[in-house]
């Protein structure tokens, strides 16, 4: 089984997270919006970091317990 976050990127584009959590491209930008997720600019393209993903899950999880 492969995995849609490879260890070794810090930070991925927008699609990879799309595709990471199975969201749309609009959900994407409207957690990054509400600050559920982290990201930041490089140049014109919007980066989010990798722990930022992590704690995304991590904070869904805990809510559903």
């Amino acid at each position: 089984m492969t995995t849609a976050m490879p260890p070794s990127y810090e930070a991925l584009k927008v699609p990879e997270v799309m595709t990471a959590l199975r969201l749309s491209r609009s959900k994407v930008y409207d957690l990054i919006r509400s600050k559920q997720l982290e990201s930041f600019t490089a140049g014109r393209a919007r980066r989010i970091p990798v722990d930022s993903v992590r704690r995304y899950m991590h904070d869904r999880i805990e809510e559903t317990d």
